[in-house]
């Protein structure tokens, strides 16, 4: 891959606005009389958080033509042995699986998963952990037996450290007449599903937590002390932890901070904490100054929770060196893009339209904004649809021009 350096920015700014997609490839597994089972049209995105020696860093790529299904490690399943499950690879050790199950009324990938390869220095320049990594979480894709899952709109799902973004998805297993059916099930993100009659009545389902909220609501924070206010944010924050349940099954779930928790913090000389608190968690972010560059920024974020249905309920993570949110003091930092903070390998933080200012904050109100490098390029997309358009203006013009002149030289006087 020619300069990965230069081109990765880029790939990360078309990604985030929706611009940048693989072309839908179409993956089919089939049972040994060649009957297709499960179906998947779809194009897919790749966001992944790594350490190196710089600190954390980011990776985007796409699911590549190459992509084939797996036929070793993809089954129809059988009745009492296993569920269905398609896995899709490419690459040097990467893969994507979509683990099915199904109850009287409804399937839904239960689990989705993806492994990932660290020694890949096209994608993880001099990561600091090498060789085959995996992670996975439970999704919120299901649809109506005998009914294909239809999607439009971008679907993410959030595995700790890597979130992976399916474009423009056509899904269905426990297939029938061994093709897409034509009846479908929309996606929540697109709106309900039409209809074409009157619902028949129904058994209620079984309640149950929603396994991929929507994004958090922004809140406002306000840490004073005995000198006034030494923090003010105002920011949606949205925790992805990664832990063994109880059926000896690893997943990855997302939650949200809501506005109703408990918020406090102290002020300190080099250090000012936010502590924001729940009756099932405790999470600590903690701001730092460097004195002789006039900087702040996030330095440690520490996380207290009980999950009752992990092996071990009580889970703690934290990470005392990181170096996120900066900006000189005085100022705020701001940024409109969310942000994955890699805080351990099974815990991380998104943080969505954050605006915040730790020590010198004058009079409750935030001071001059200094933009994320993220929202800063996002201007590139305007820049460069104008800049195209100017040119094919400037092209055709000179074409005419020329084709105008040529015209004239044929009607010249003798």
């Amino acid at each position: 891959m020619a300069a990965p350096g230069a081109r990765r920015p880029l790939l990360l700014l078309l990604l985030a606005a929706g611009l940048a997609h693989s072309a839908s490839a179409l993956f089919v597994v089939k049972d040994s009389n060649g009957t297709a089972c499960i179906m998947a049209n779809f194009s897919a995105s790749f966001w992944t958080a790594y350490e190196n020696e710089h600190g954390s860093q980011n990776a985007t790529f796409l699911l590549p033509p190459s992509a084939e299904v797996l036929n070793s490690n993809s089954s129809c399943g059988s009745e009492n042995a296993s569920e269905p499950s398609l896995t899709i690879a490419f690459g040097s050790g990467y893969s994507l699986m979509l683990s099915f199950t199904r109850n009287a009324t409804r399937y839904r990938v239960q689990h989705m998963s993806f492994t990932y390869n660290l020694s890949d220095t096209q994608y993880f320049t001099n990561a600091s952990t090498k060789g085959i990594h995996s992670v996975d979480s439970m999704t919120d894709i299901k649809a109506d037996i005998n009914k294909t899952y239809r999607c439009l709109s971008a679907v993410q799902i959030h595995m700790g450290n890597v979130t992976v973004t399916l474009h423009d998805a056509t899904i269905q297993a426990y297939l029938l007449n061994n093709t897409f059916s034509k009846e479908e099930t929309r996606c929540t993100q697109d709106g309900p599903s039409p209809t074409t009659g009157p619902p028949s009545p129904s058994p209620p389902p079984s309640p149950s937590p929603p396994l991929v909220p929507t994004n958090p609501t922004v809140t406002k924070y306000n840490v004073t002390g005995e000198n006034g206010t030494c923090l003010l944010a105002s920011m949606a924050l949205q925790m992805n932890i990664t832990y063994l349940k109880k059926d000896n099954k690893t997943v990855t779930r997302a939650f949200n901070i809501s506005p109703n928790d408990t918020a406090h913090g102290t002020c300190g000389l080099r250090v000012v904490t936010l502590r924001v608190e729940n009756k099932n968690s405790v999470l600590e972010l903690k701001f730092g100054m460097n004195a002789s560059s006039s900087l702040f920024f996030l330095q440690e974020v520490q996380l207290n929770m009980t999950l009752p249905d992990a092996i071990d309920p009580t889970f703690t993570a934290s990470n005392h060196s990181l170096r996120a949110l900066q900006a000189t003091l005085g100022n705020s930092y701001k940024c409109n893009t969310e942000e994955h903070i890699f805080v351990s390998k099974v815990f991380s933080l998104n943080v969505f339209s954050i605006q915040v200012q730790a020590f010198k904050v004058e009079s409750d109100r935030f001071g001059s904004v200094e933009e994320c490098v993220q929202d800063g390029n996002n201007m590139l997309i305007p820049i460069a649809v104008g800049g195209a358009l100017a040119g094919l203006v400037l092209i055709v013009l000179i074409a005419y021009l020329i084709g105008r002149k040529r015209s004239h030289a044929g009607y010249q006087t003798i």
